[in-house]
């Protein structure tokens, strides 16, 4: 169950610090609306390390994707992100 606290439980750091386990962050609330999240380093740590492998492969399997498919020109990959953000 995830431990949840409304930012004002700050006042008592050492006691939010405490329920931080690894695996189990503490969240806390602005408002009732969830803002942020307390850690464990290591917690931290693996997901940045995922987070870098998911993108490596996202970029693998476009690399793949271009031999097999072909690559498409500087103009037409700015186009494509154009639509997209518009």
């Amino acid at each position: 169950m995830p431990k949840i606290k409304s930012i004002s439980s700050l006042r008592n750091y050492q006691k939010v610090l405490e329920d931080v386990q690894t695996g189990q962050p503490v969240f806390l609330t602005k408002n009732g609306t969830g803002r942020y999240a307390v850690v464990e380093i290591d917690d931290y740590s693996m997901l940045v390390e995922k987070s870098w492998q998911r993108l490596f492969g996202e970029l693998r399997s476009a690399r793949d994707q271009a031999d097999t498919e072909g690559w498409i020109s500087q103009e037409e990959f700015d186009s494509r992100m154009d639509a997209l953000t518009a």
